[in-house]
């Protein structure tokens, strides 16, 4: 059960890099008002949930305590940024506040699987 979670946990971060990475590469162009969301951000976003909704059951399953004000919190967060990046999946230009909030919202995502 180790071995699987542990290569769970590897997809998770891998779709928290797809999502962060794609964020990134719009920066410079963010200031221009001419980000917008990229494919990446979003298969990275749905990957996060879906591994992160098996890392919950898994370690459930493996008798590990999980925290779940900690997983509340991260869907929460997670679902804002899904809802942010569906609705402006399409659009040529994503408002500017509304791109910085995906990615801050990842950020704060990444600091609170981390620091709680």
């Amino acid at each position: 059960m180790d071995v699987l979670i542990e290569v769970v946990v590897g997809l998770h971060i891998i779709g928290i890099a797809a999502l962060l990475g794609g964020f990134l590469t719009q920066m410079k162009v963010m200031g221009a008002g001419e980000a917008r969301i990229v494919p990446a951000m979003m298969h990275g976003a749905w990957t996060m949930l879906v591994t992160g909704l098996a890392l919950v059951g898994l370690n459930q399953a493996d008798d590990q305590e999980v925290n779940n004000t900690k997983i509340g919190v991260k869907l929460a967060v997670l679902l804002a940024i899904l809802v942010l990046a569906y609705v402006n999946r399409d659009e040529d230009r994503v408002n500017a506040r509304v791109f910085g909030a995906i990615g801050l919202l990842t950020v704060a995502n990444v600091f609170i699987a981390t620091t709680w």
